[in-house]
């Protein structure tokens, strides 16, 4: 049986968290930024966590059962 190979990708954008939870990084702060108000672009720098729906998909890409 091969190894699982953790996918390089999602290992650079996901963290785990002390409690298990996946840590992320919040989308749209690349580029466009000076439409955006002050307050969304402050709010956007926090990260957040995955939500339920996807938690198991992304565990796999980590590797993590």
């Amino acid at each position: 049986m091969p190894k699982v190979k953790t996918h390089s990708s999602a290992k650079k954008r996901f963290k785990i968290t002390g409690s298990g939870k996946i840590k992320r990084f919040q989308a749209r702060t690349s580029h466009l930024m000076r439409k955006k108000t002050k307050k969304a672009k402050l709010n956007l720098r926090d990260s957040t966590l995955v939500s339920k729906a996807d938690e198991k998909r992304i565990k796999a890409l980590l590797g993590i059962n």
